[in-house]
């Protein structure tokens, strides 16, 4: 038995109803699917029995990817390597529905890049599946005006539609882990607000939420050096906190800001 490595964050997922709740979430017969982090392969073999067309899974883990290799050689292609180092649209021409139980210590990476990548005109996939730690998953459903509330919510509430599916118990997992997981689906949205550089959008949120119990007018005076007009326009208070601006204004600061600098 492979003894899951701490330093990838490696918790298996073994709990057979939860397993068998997430592969009837959708239909993926005859779809394309990928499986991020598959581990020994629990949630893979569900997922076969769903008859997809196409089956990719990326496992950074080398003995992993071995062991899956001989547990299912041909159904799955698998790609051994790093998911923060992939280039999500060489992997099918089809747009994938993505599983994932994605490894709590870099599972917000690997959501934001996601995000900051995605093509406005060829997403790469229809659906994104994915297990994260409870906490992680408040902040992304997260409405503003909550101590939730902040750089996690705006990123992902800009491009995805988010549900919240269900909360799973550490002990569905090997090895249990000191906090619960939630599972979220998530689709592109067809209506977004339109930015320039999606990486705006980051360093605006970065620099409101750095000091997020502090009011927001020292960070809106170094972006836009007092400028009235645009309080007026936005109509917002420079005595609100970064959680009190809902997802509009961000969006809106980073156009406002990029029109700056063209």
């Amino acid at each position: 038995m492979i003894k899951p490595k701490k330093s990838l964050g490696q918790n298996f997922l073994i709990d057979k109803n939860i397993i068998n709740k997430i592969s009837e979430i959708i239909d993926i017969k005859d779809k394309s699917i990928l499986e991020v982090g598959p581990g020994t392969g629990n949630l893979t073999v569900s997922l076969l029995k769903k008859k997809p067309k196409k089956f990719f899974v990326v496992e950074k883990d080398n003995k992993l990817a071995l062991l899956l290799n001989k547990k299912f050689k041909k159904q799955i292609q698998i790609i051994n390597t790093d998911i923060l180092s992939l280039d999500e649209n060489s992997i099918c021409e089809d747009p994938l529905f993505v599983f994932g139980n994605l490894p709590y210590n870099i599972s917000t990476e690997i959501l934001c890049k996601w995000i900051l990548n995605i093509d406005s005109k060829n997403v790469w996939f229809k659906s994104l599946i994915l297990m994260f730690q409870k906490e992680v998953a408040d902040r992304i459903i997260s409405d503003f005006d909550k101590s939730t509330y902040g750089r996690l919510s705006i990123l992902s509430n800009w491009r995805l539609d988010i549900k919240k599916i269900l909360d799973i118990k550490s002990g569905s997992f090997f090895p249990k882990p000191k906090v619960e997981s939630t599972l979220l689906f998530f689709s592109p949205k067809k209506n977004f607000y339109k930015i320039e550089n999606p990486h705006n959008l980051e360093k605006i949120t970065r620099l409101f939420f750095k000091h997020r119990r502090k009011m927001i007018k020292k960070p809106f005076n170094q972006l836009f050096s007092k400028k009235s007009g645009l309080i007026d326009q936005l109509d917002i208070k420079l005595n609100l906190r970064p959680q009190n601006l809902n997802f509009d204004t961000y969006y809106k600061l980073t156009s406002e800001y990029e029109k700056l600098r063209s």
